[in-house]
């Protein structure tokens, strides 16, 4: 499995479109799976209504009928990049679709090791993009997210800790013994205050304890674990010299997609400012020697997806004789049937310390119990289990709506919503890549800003996707898995999600995008009552949860479907407790100035 491609990213099976009688709009509608390959292919001379004829959006061309939106059959279009270079559409040039971006034909898609792509005589393309180097001014490494007015309510949320002998939790940076580089950096970054995950896991990880954190979407998870891995790396001092053909970093930190590692990167960046330490960051759609390079100039802290990284020690640029630091981020993800074999991998390579000579940590919003049990593989028996609010619920400044919505209205509802919400930035959830490329195509055409971001899309085009919604100039990002966890874009004040997930984990990590830092964001959930039922009862739950408004008649399909709980590869339980505790008769908990609840059976389970 390619880094950035999760299995909650549907595979799209099949081929061609097929005359199957089906309506132009109801074939949009219904999206199925396979249905059509996308990419719409707009010059920009072409007037919207020709666009949407000659790219088989259904539409009239020369003056005809205003295009309806709708899909007609008869061009089949690749899924790997857009060329949405009509009105108000970001720009991803690719040119021919036909041809990769060498020049050569591409019929096999992505094929790999993994076994991705195939049905083809070619391999891919040799990649050669070489992204831009970050900007290297002070004002832009310490760009920071504005707080929302809802921050000072972290102090009342509830903290669990269990495992021996816990230290104490701190209320201040200055407590934490930081060095005065690092205190100038977090005060330039903008944090003046701890979080509460912050609080408690600082202490812990500074004592040298494994750790699995738990704690809601946005709530300052990436920095709990930098500040005291830096503190560390300055105290112990640091090895790595530009001159070594391989680099022995300190400090690993693996996550699931390309731009979360990139993401912690540019905070690893900011904390060790003005220090000896050198981040670096890797994952696949680089040009490798572009890769090698950057590690090569040093490398103190290695930000990696699980396949380049396994890659880079495979071709011995990076050994792991004097690694101290090995973080999960998204561990949920990193440790289940998505990346768990390539993680076992990892742990076994040659030179990898074992968990007793190594410090582990873990970070997600999401746990559950089976995750939870093959983290004992990576973790030492002592490990402490930090629990931050609602574990598994979704954050309580996030809005959730949730309306009563058929496959076939879900567009002119989607088109209704984001012409109230204007010019606000908006994530817009589809279940699968094509529907990516298919809806946001559509609301160009209905001259809606808009840009995509999904596994097959070019590295190029994700970045320059990003970059156009980040900037404002697409409001609107229709995305997959991809970019439902971790990742953190300032003011997105919507979340909609077209398609339910199929499992709530995903549900809580989607709506997270919005309503971090303290900040008021909303949700909007699209529920087919034929395809969303099973995800009913834990939907109910986490509104409740949350204390937002359930319907009655969301209300009334959950208790409908009894017993039955949820489609879920993983079970239908958030991990809201120490796993340990099925096993252990008494827990040592601890407050250090929250709260603290006992801990008892798993009250998060949805039978």
């Amino acid at each position: 499995m390619a880094d950035e491609d999760w299995d909650t990213e549907i595979s799209d099976q099949g081929s061609g479109d097929t005359d199957s009688g089906l309506s132009a709009v109801q074939k949009l509608g219904s999206f199925p799976a396979g249905t059509i390959e996308t990419s719409c292919n707009f010059s920009q001379n072409i007037k919207p209504a020709e666009a949407s004829y000659r790219s088989g959006l259904g539409g009239k061309p020369n003056g005809e009928d205003k295009p309806t939106g709708g899909f007609e059959s008869g061009r089949t279009f690749e899924n790997r990049g857009n060329r949405f270079e009509g009105r108000k559409c970001s720009g991803f040039v690719r040119g021919f679709q036909g041809m990769s971006d060498s020049g050569g034909p591409r019929w096999g898609g992505r094929g790999s090791v993994r076994g991705r792509g195939g049905f083809g005589a070619f391999t891919s393309p040799k990649v050669t993009y070489v992204p831009p180097p970050p900007p290297n001014s002070e004002d832009a490494i310490f760009a920071h997210y504005q707080t929302g007015i809802n921050f000072d309510k972290y102090d009342n949320i509830l903290v669990e800790v269990s495992g021996l002998d816990p230290p104490p939790a701190i209320m201040a940076f200055e407590e934490a013994n930081l060095c005065q580089t690092l205190i100038k950096n977090i005060a330039k970054a903008g944090y003046f205050k701890l979080t509460p995950v912050q609080k408690y896991s600082i202490p812990i990880v500074l004592a040298g304890r494994d750790l699995m954190a738990c704690a809601q979407t946005g709530s300052g998870k990436t920095a709990a674990f930098l500040l005291p891995i830096l503190a560390h790396m300055m105290r112990d001092g640091v090895t790595a010299s530009q001159f070594k053909e391989q680099q022995e970093p300190e400090c690993i930190i693996v996550a699931p997609t390309r731009e979360l590692v990139n993401q912690i990167f540019m905070e690893s960046r900011k904390f060790a400012y003005g220090t000896c330490i050198r981040p670096v960051v890797i994952y696949g759609g680089i040009q490798m020697g572009h890769t090698i390079h950057q590690i090569m100039q040093g490398c103190n802290i290695l930000c990696a997806t699980p396949g380049r990284l396994l890659d880079i020690i495979g071709r011995e640029k990076i050994g792991l004789n004097k690694l101290k630091y090995l973080v999960l981020d998204e561990a949920d993800r990193m440790l289940d049937m998505g990346f768990g074999p390539e993680m076992k991998k990892l742990i076994s390579c040659p030179g990898m310390p074992p968990k007793d000579k190594r410090q582990t940590l873990m970070f997600s919003a999401t746990f559950p119990e089976e995750i939870q049990r093959l983290a004992g593989e990576f973790l030492k028996s002592d490990y402490l289990f930090v629990v931050v609010g609602q574990v598994g619920g979704a954050c309580s400044d996030v809005q959730q709506t949730v309306l009563q919505v058929n496959q076939y209205d879900k567009r002119n509802k989607l088109v209704e919503l984001l012409s109230g919400i204007g010019d606000k930035r908006t994530m817009v959830f589809v279940e699968t890549k094509k529907k990516a490329d298919f809806l946001a195509t559509f609301l160009c055409q209905e001259n809606i800003a808009t840009t995509s971001i999904h596994g097959d899309r070019e590295q190029r085009e994700r970045e320059e996707a990003l970059h156009c919604f980040r900037s404002g100039k697409c409001p609107v990002l229709v995305a997959t898995s991809v970019a439902a966890r971790g990742l953190d874009i300032e003011n997105v004040q919507h979340v909609i999600n077209f398609d339910l997930p199929s499992t709530i984990d995903d549900y809580v990590h989607r709506i997270g995008r919005t309503g971090r830092c303290g900040n008021i964001g909303k949700a909007i959930s699209f529920f087919d009552p034929y395809s969303d039922g099973p995800i009913a009862q834990p939907l109910v739950k986490v509104l409740a949860d949350a204390q937002q408004e359930v319907p009655a008649w969301l209300e009334e399909i959950a208790c409908s479907a009894g017993g039955i709980g949820f489609s879920s590869p993983r079970g239908n339980t958030f991990a809201s407790v120490d796993s340990r505790m099925v096993f252990r008769g008494k827990e040592n908990q601890h407050s250090g100035g929250f709260a603290v609840s006992n801990i008892s059976t798993a009250d998060e389970s949805w039978d």
